[in-house]
């Protein structure tokens, strides 16, 4: 157990609130403090067989026989592959015949490089990390690829050529670091929303204009096609070439949740007339909408359809295609060629559902393996039936399908092996019920026999992202099969109720996110699964915020906290890098009111003197490329804790983005570190784990 009366092996313990020099991301004097502390840090949890627990990480993080993903682009299937031997990797592609025949054996399929990144990394003395490619439509023989320094959100967008296999040198389009939106709108036309000096980005760092860029001019002399608001979250434009439906689109992003899009005609921009919280998307003649508060007919939640050039004209007419309920909501939508895909989730498991195009009528996609989490990867809206999909359980390794929708059930074309031994282990679901009454739903996976166990709770709790259920292969390899329990709980303030489960805990009730998972913890306790000196909590970005909240606020429940790359300023962080584009979910700290909400719970005003109330260990972790959560937020967190005398690790990785890796290798690291934190403050390890002693 830990020592809770041990100060950290840490810099000098600082005095007085953090200095300004550590929101220099890349000062030498906080980029020396950050260094030092994670040396430290690095230093202090060696041995207890880390080292071992990285490479098996890394293996299984770089294994040949993992499940390729394929992303179709015309006649072939591109995949992005990183290894031992490619550890920034490759984008390569193979054909669909040749994929099947790699059902049995990998080895068989027959891929092709299309760019090796490691070579490319090499050649320009460049730390690039892929951040995707943007592929030009219907031809498929040219692509944007978007090339980061370090893993950080911005990026390098330079023209390539897929049939040569090379970047295009002669007239190509090629925009510096930024963080860029551009979309092909014509072999030879852009749109593109990017950093162009004053008045071209919004308050929060995100594009503020679209311009139709055409080669072989300045794009700074392109023609601005759209500009919004300083105070918007950004404004992007993108161009459908689907044939017989061409048509080129605008939407301005208020904040998080509310859009204006707009749709071109006649050489001007015509608004689509829908509440701004309603979520808007067009395939061919169809409009979806996707309500957060109920329109037209359509239940908050739901989704409906309508004619896109009748909804232009004034004709309302919907019909609705989905209606939630208390226990099932709507998650995302997929076209193929005569259907709509619905991923659903009951009670936070999937469920898929078909409409056919035209009379709407409902059907499933049979056949699906049963208690998994199925997810749609990719179909073919403009060219047939095809659907490829992924199937997985936290004790069960993914299956890739793919299949035709209406035409029976899909056919598994790889299956990942284990790479850890679940005998003996189970997944149940419970439900805690918070302060206000409300069920909060969480699972529970490991050796469930009765006894308490180290258990490691992961929740988010924001932003509507909803957590199902899926399999970790470090998760397994570095808790599970060492007797661990993992938890994964449900908290409001994400998706997975539909949009009341989310808009009821944001701003002023955002308190309602903590106390759900204040609840998941005495609930966990109360059943047994763990006491407070087993119990521990970890989480990233928002999920790092929720950690933080956790120790300065029910630190007696808990033995230990992780906290990545987390929010924990809130009284200023929309004025650090993103920010701003979050106080539709946070709140304005410059709102009196909202602000008082904000300092009840902001992590680093919040801190106690250890004299006054002794939290339990806590690890800090940020990057110093992360450019969407400021990396000041962990830096000043770690900073207060230690000068308040509580026991506090940190570590910084000087690479890796808002992810906080930029590689397999600092991946593997990371969580090895984590993890043995993590035993040194939960265990001792069970008697009963295979890695025991």
């Amino acid at each position: 157990m830990s020592d809770r009366t041990a100060p950290a092996d840490r810099p000098d313990a600082p005095a007085g609130p953090a200095p300004g020099w550590l929101d220099e991301i890349t000062g030498d004097r906080a980029l020396d403090w950050a260094r030092e502390w994670s040396d430290r840090t690095d230093r202090r949890y060696a041995g207890a067989g880390r080292e071992e627990l990285r490479d098996r990480i890394r293996a299984a993080l770089d294994a040949d026989d993992r499940i390729p993903v394929p992303v179709r682009r015309g006649e072939r299937l591109y995949n992005y592959w990183v290894d031992a031997a490619h550890p920034r990797g490759i984008w390569r592609r193979t054909t669909l015949e040749s994929f099947a025949a790699g059902a049995g054996d990998p080895a068989a399929t027959d891929w092709e490089t299309v760019l090796d990144l490691d070579a490319l990394a090499a050649a320009e003395d460049e730390n690039w990390v892929w951040k995707g490619a943007t592929v030009l439509r219907p031809d498929h023989d040219r692509a944007l690829v978007h090339l980061s320094r370090g893993g950080a959100d911005a990026t390098v967008i330079r023209e390539f050529d897929l049939v040569a296999r090379e970047f295009v040198a002669e007239g190509a389009f090629t925009l510096p670091e930024a963080k860029s939106e551009v979309s092909w709108a014509g072999r030879d036309t852009l749109l593109v929303g990017t950093d162009l000096g004053p008045g071209s980005l919004t308050d929060s760092g995100y594009p503020r204009q679209v311009r139709r860029w055409r080669r072989g001019t300045a794009l700074a002399e392109a023609e601005v096609l759209f500009a919004g608001h300083a105070d918007d979250v950004a404004v992007a434009g993108w161009h459908d070439p689907t044939e017989g439906f061409e048509r080129t689109f605008v939407e301005r992003a208020l904040d998080f949740y509310r859009s204006r899009r707009f749709v071109e005609v006649d050489g001007g921009l015509q608004v689509i007339e829908a509440p701004e919280d309603c979520r808007v998307s067009v395939h061919r003649e169809h409009l979806l909408l996707a309500p957060r508060t109920a329109c037209h007919g359509i239940p908050a939640g739901g989704l409906g359809v309508a004619r896109l050039d009748d909804w232009l004209a004034g004709d309302r007419s919907v019909t609705v295609l989905f209606r939630p309920d208390g226990r099932t909501s709507l998650q995302s939508t997929a076209w193929t060629r005569g259907h709509l895909v619905l991923t659903l989730l009951r009670d936070v498991a999937t469920v898929l559902e078909t409409r056919r195009i035209g009379d709407w009528a409902p059907g499933e996609i049979p056949g699906l393996p049963a208690d998994a989490t199925v997810g749609v990867l990719g179909t073919s809206p403009t060219r047939d039936e095809e659907i490829w999909l992924l199937a997985a359980n936290p004790l069960t390794p993914a299956t890739l399908l793919r299949g035709e929708v209406g035409a029976g059930a899909p056919a598994p074309l790889r299956r990942a092996p284990a790479r850890f031994d679940a005998a003996g282990m189970t997944t149940r679901q419970h439900w805690a019920t918070s302060a206000d009454g409300t069920r909060i739903p969480y699972r529970v996976t490991g050796r469930l026999d009765g006894a308490p166990r180290p258990t490691l709770v992961h929740a988010y709790g924001g932003f509507e992202v909803s957590l199902v259920p899926g399999y970790s292969a470090v998760t397994g390899i570095a808790w599970l099969a060492r007797g661990g329990l993992a938890v994964q709980a449900n908290l409001r303030g994400g998706g997975e109720f539909g949009p009341d489960w989310h808009s009821g805990a944001v701003k002023r009730n955002r308190p309602r996110v903590f106390e759900d998972h204040r609840a998941v913890l005495a609930d966990l306790i109360a059943r047994g699964y763990a006491t407070p000196d087993l119990l521990g909590v970890r989480g990233g970005s928002n999920g790092g915020l929720l950690t933080a909240v956790a120790l300065t606020s029910y630190p007696e429940l808990l033995g230990a906290v992780v906290s990545q790359v987390p929010l924990a300023d809130m009284l200023r962080y929309h004025r650090l890098s993103a920010g701003a584009s979050w106080m539709a979910e946070y709140g304005d700290p410059d709102d009196p009111a909202e602000r008082a909400v904000l300092a009840s719970y902001s992590p680093v005003q919040r801190v106690a003197a250890a004299a006054e109330r002794r939290y339990p260990p806590a690890l800090v972790t940020t990057s110093t490329r992360d450019d969407r959560v400021h990396p000041a937020h962990a830096r000043t967190l770690a900073w207060a804790l230690a000068a308040a005398g509580q026991e506090v690790d940190y570590w910084e990785n000087v690479e890796g983005g808002h992810g906080g890796a930029a590689d397999n290798a600092q991946a593997a690291f990371a969580e090895a570190l984590i993890h043995a934190w993590l035993w040194a403050r939960l265990g001792p390890m069970p008697a009963d784990s295979p890695d025991h002693g």
